[in-house]
């Protein structure tokens, strides 16, 4: 049997095996908006902890972080240390959210916000700026697809028609059975996922090299650029890692698929050991990513595609039914987050859109219905961009994570007390003129000092909000009593009842 049969022949049968999952979750699920959205607030830690990471690292770091190793060096790693930021975000901002969640019934990050600000204005905005922001990492993930499968069958399937056999797969189990089928898959794909990198990437490693010391003496003697910063083409300055840093944390963890993640937690003290343990994970899966892309360079030094190095690799020099596992778990790793998305923007369209504004008394079952659509447009879309526009992985996520930046000062007014309130006024331009810096500063004058674009606005906006809020009408005294009410109780005395 060729190899190409084996590599593909593998990867169908993981997709055949989150189908039968997507099914089994369907008869589990009742005909509750709750249930289908939020997985009815009752996720464990094990559940919750996978299916975090699992959307966290995606196409992103499988074979875009290989990528930027391959390309800029090891300087990407040293960048990676936003991973531990991310726990603390969890465990600190994350607990908060979860207890208001808790307390207030909230679905999206928009209900919070609008609920705080007293503002239908705010709602909307956030819920656009959630949609519009990671529909980019639609795109990330279905291109990641569409290069696995693509290199798994020696382009015998092309990457357009890859892209969509995989998207289709991924909104069908999601349609199935909401973020039930969601998390069950994702418990899989986390697992799956930094097992298979690891394993590929030893593998590479002693095939090509015998082992990872001696890859990393042979990078020292052929590329030391790559070893060094900023490294090639300068990219890793100062300015640019802090800049990434800020970016792929909270801009990441503010995306409305990670926000609502904290809303389905069974307790506080799970999000805390989420907060605790998720770097843990997060940061490792960088190691096997460097041996990848930095012996990528050795081997394989003109490759047209550098996010392509991991499957192109597998492809010429593991075995076939390894490099079926492997790309497997990428693709694991792909669909994990793609779902996620699909699951949060369908959410967010349908409960903070349709439900809101459009349709206010239907029932359970038509809202289902009607995100089921969503999930389909949704599908559409996103393959239109990723088969029209090329860029790096990475590139496209930071971009996505600055513009969910945007609504850090409007998070964090919600979840710390202050005697300085942030008002509705200030959100709104705080936000507009955040977003009218990013594309400055990325499109017209790319990253002045070095600093990353996401940052610039997140300044910007900080600056116009603070100033702004000084002027114009707080919140009622009674939404932030009740509000930081809840917060403080949380913090002094534990899950709310």
């Amino acid at each position: 049997m060729e190899p190409w049969v084996v590599a593909t022949g593998l990867i169908f049968l993981y997709l055949i095996a989150t189908i039968v999952l997507g099914v089994v979750a369907n008869r589990r699920m009742s005909v509750d908006l709750e249930d289908f959205l939020l997985y009815g607030r009752k996720a464990g830690f094990v559940v919750l902890y996978l299916t975090v990471v699992a959307t966290y690292h995606s196409a992103f770091a499988f074979l875009g972080s290989g990528g930027f190793f391959y390309t800029h060096g090891i300087g990407f790693w040293v960048a990676g240390s936003w991973t531990v930021l991310v726990g603390g975000i969890t465990y600190v901002l994350g607990s908060r959210i979860w207890a208001l969640g808790k307390n207030f019934g909230y679905v999206t990050p928009a209900d919070m916000l609008a609920d705080f600000y007293e503002s239908d204005a705010v709602r909307v905005v956030t819920a656009m700026v959630s949609v519009v922001f990671t529909i980019l990492y639609i795109q990330v993930q279905a291109q990641g697809l569409g290069y696995i499968l693509s290199v798994a069958s020696g382009d015998r399937i092309s990457f357009e028609l890859g892209t969509l056999i995989l998207l289709i797969v991924a909104a069908g189990y999601l349609i199935a059975g909401g973020l039930r089928a969601v998390y069950w898959t994702d418990v899989i794909q986390g697992i799956w996922m930094y097992i298979a990198v690891w394993v590929g990437a030893l593998v590479l490693a002693y095939k090509l090299f015998g082992g990872p010391l001696e890859l990393w003496r042979r990078v020292a003697a052929e590329r030391p650029d790559l070893l060094s910063l900023p490294g090639p083409q300068g990219f890793f300055t100062p300015g640019m890692w802090f800049g990434m840093m800020i970016v792929l944390s909270f801009g990441i963890v503010f995306q409305p698929h990670l926000m609502i993640r904290y809303y389905t937690a069974v307790s506080g003290r799970t999000i805390k050991w989420l907060g605790a343990t998720t770097p843990i994970y997060l940061m490792t899966l960088y190691i096997p990513a460097a041996l990848v892309g930095l012996g990528g360079a050795l081997v394989m030094p003109d490759l047209a595609v550098p996010d392509r190095i991991f499957p192109e690799m597998l492809f010429t020099y593991a075995p076939a039914w390894l490099t079926g596992v492997i790309l497997a778990g990428a693709t694991a790793a792909a669909m994990s987050t793609l779902d996620s998305i699909l699951h949060s923007n369908m959410t967010v369209l349908t409960r903070d859109i349709y439900q809101r504004y459009m349709n206010t008394d239907a029932s359970q079952a038509h809202y289902i219905f009607v995100g089921r659509l969503i999930v389909v447009a949704l599908l559409g879309i996103g393959y239109v961009l990723s088969v029209n526009t090329f860029a790096f992985l990475v590139t496209l996520v930071t971009l996505s994570g600055a513009g969910a930046l945007q609504l850090m000062p409007a998070i964090l007014g919600v979840c710390f007390p202050s005697r300085r309130l942030t008002t509705r006024v200030g959100v709104l331009a705080g936000i507009s003129a955040g977003l009218i810096a990013l594309y400055v500063t990325l499109v017209v004058s790319p990253h002045p000092f070095g600093l990353h674009g996401g940052v610039w606005g997140l300044i910007v906006n900080f600056v116009v909000t603070w100033l702004t809020s000084r002027f114009t009408r707080p919140p009622s005294e009674e939404t932030v009593h009740r509000i930081h009410g809840a917060i403080e109780r949380f913090v002094y005395e534990g899950d709310p009842a």
